[in-house]
């Protein structure tokens, strides 16, 4: 999904708004989610996740063409942990999944004599 998809779903569900409100909108949420981050703090999304910056340390590496001993620098870098909701939702169990012959009555199988 783009972002511009994400625009359009919310002008669609939402209402009320124009297609320019919705796109400031959804502007708004990822700058402020830029900012958050970029000051080192965490964002907690109920039900969705959790979004953290870390923090990288200098190591040792290797020039995968080449072969040479190289260092790689150290960098802040962004990962994300899905809650147990979205979890659940991406995979359900068995046992939740909806059986598609649930209203059809059993079939019995007549054995000959």
């Amino acid at each position: 999904m783009t972002k511009a998809e994400i625009v359009q779903s919310l002008y669609a569900k939402v209402g009320g708004f124009s297609r320019k409100e919705s796109a400031d909108m959804v502007d708004l949420v990822f700058e402020m989610m830029k900012e958050t981050l970029g000051r080192g703090e965490k964002i907690k999304v109920s039900g969705f996740g959790n979004f953290v910056l870390r923090d990288k340390r200098q190591r040792p590496g290797r020039n995968p063409q080449t072969g040479d001993p190289i260092k790689i620098s150290e960098r802040r870098v962004l990962t994300f942990k899905a809650s147990q909701i979205l979890k659940q939702t991406l995979n359900p169990r068995e046992d939740e999944m909806p059986q598609a012959n649930a209203g059809a009555a059993p079939i019995a199988i007549a054995q000959g004599s």
